[in-house]
């Protein structure tokens, strides 16, 4: 594939400057704000919105598996050595399982510290288990063995119909894997795929111009619907969470950035288009095609991004990891359950099966954690005491979204420099002047990884 042409500020002339009214992120915070006044101030008519942030989500939502197809498709093809591909999927995993147990025991110690449902005092026969029975019984049906068929599709197609990332993820691989091992014969199916991916890539340009519309209505039904008044009543949980994700996001994930060489904040700089859209919808897929661009740009290599992206939003879930152990321990402590060491082990083994496929869909991490609650060993928490976090969850999925989106970009970035194939140059010019190199998903429709390796000058050996 030709190289894509780089940005006027990369030949040293500064990219002409945009109307504030007219970058992304600026209408994304005001639509935000919008959102938040018309819930509060007409709460029917809040409600009444919905269908816009549902409908900006589902445009999104249809795109995500054909690109995640061609993208890894077309991605393992070009890197042409299958040994390569598994052995920067091998680090991925194990980088995605490390972090993700650091998220679940951070839960853990918060919860024990802070004690988030001390003194809460709810009996658990006065609890309302209708409210929470739909969550109970997808989580019922989530056994070890179902989670492991849920992989199959039922046909090749099926994956692409129901948009599941985890079927999505295994006709991709097994299809990059045989186009590879085709060699010649594949060459004009991998251009087809190329193409393809660049039509999608295209689309997802056309429909990211709407997030502002979906992050407004979104917004107004939150408020309109559950009233700020819920998230008072529960604010200790609630800041208790937040101020875990933030801090999870600055030591954790800073410390990993910093040891990687690029500082935390100037990546959550960097990313900020997407993490507002992410605020506004509760959900990280909606951002999915443009992260990969800019980690791209950010200098990771292309079959790093191709394959750590994708797979990071079903395997690599830090926000939910972290929501589920304090939830799970704020129920139990608001139901005056004393749990022991052998049920804690229970809940992180648990949670940790249960996250993968939570792909940052709003709502999937309700129905983990309701699936966590019911594998603990002689059902000390009741999945009825879910109830007491229903009204606030639409809240805490927000922070979840949020959370799993910047723990993926660190990762794409640190395998990438743990492969050796890490740009620290452009990674530090794009950090320095992230708006002079032009970083706003407005700015251009963002396009599928190219075919071109990095010139080895600017490789990175991951021991420096």
């Amino acid at each position: 594939m030709a190289q894509m042409p780089q940005p006027a500020a990369a030949h040293g002339v500064a990219a002409p400057s945009e109307p504030w009214y007219k970058v992304l992120y600026i209408q994304v915070l005001i639509a935000i704000a919008l959102g938040v006044a018309v819930g509060y101030l007409y709460p029917e008519f809040g409600k009444s919105l919905k269908w816009l942030g549902d409908a900006f989500v589902a445009l999104i939502k249809m795109m995500i598996a054909p690109i995640i197809f061609c993208t890894i498709v077309h991605g393992i093809a070009s890197i042409g050595d299958l040994k390569k591909v598994g052995r920067v999927g091998l680090k991925a995993l194990i980088y995605f399982e490390v972090v993700s147990t650091i998220a679940l025991l951070i839960g853990i110690i918060v919860g024990e510290i802070i004690q988030p449902g001390a003194g809460f005092h709810a009996d658990p026969s006065k609890l309302d288990a209708s409210k929470v029975a739909g969550y109970a019984q997808k989580a019922a049906a989530d056994s070890t063995i179902a989670h492991i068929m849920a992989i199959i599709p039922k046909s090749f197609f099926d994956a692409f119909a129901t948009g599941d990332l985890l079927q999505v993820l295994l006709i991709s691989i097994l299809t990059g894997v045989v186009v590879t091992g085709m060699g010649a014969k594949a060459e004009g199916i991998s251009h087809a795929i190329d193409t393809a991916g660049q039509i999608f890539f295209r689309i997802i340009g056309m429909i990211v111009k709407l997030a502002p519309l979906g992050a407004f209505g979104a917004m107004a039904f939150t408020i309109g619907e559950y009233g700020i008044g819920k998230v008072v009543d529960l604010a200790w949980l609630v800041g208790t969470f937040y101020v875990t994700a933030f801090l999870f996001i600055v030591l954790v994930l800073g410390g990993i950035a910093r040891f990687a060489g690029f500082s935390i904040f100037r990546f959550l700089a960097y990313i900020k288009d997407e993490l507002l859209i992410v605020l506004g919808t509760s959900s990280s897929e909606t951002v999915l095609p443009h992260m990969m661009t800019k980690m791209r740009r950010l200098g990771a290599s292309d079959s790093v991004v191709g394959l750590v992206i994708p797979t990071g939003y079903s395997f690599n879930l830090d926000g939910t990891n972290i929501y589920m152990t304090l939830a799970t321990l704020f129920l139990a402590q608001a139901v005056g359950a004393d749990l022991s060491i052998g049920q804690y082990a229970t809940i992180i083994v648990v949670a940790m099966l249960t996250s993968k496929g939570a792909s940052g869909v709003t709502g999937a991490g309700f129905i983990t954690l309701a699936a966590t609650l019911a594998a603990i060993p002689n059902n000390p928490v009741p999945v009825a005491a879910m109830t007491l976090v229903l009204g606030i969850d639409k809240f805490m999925s927000e922070c979840r979204a949020l959370t799993n989106l910047v723990g993926n970009g660190v990762a794409c970035v640190v395998v990438s420099r743990w492969e050796g194939e890490l740009d620290m140059n452009k990674l530090n010019e794009v950090m320095s002047h992230p708006v002079a190199i032009g970083t706003h998903i407005s700015d251009e429709s963002p396009q599928p990884m190219a075919t071109d390796t990095p010139p080895s000058s600017t490789k990175v050996a991951a021991a420096e």
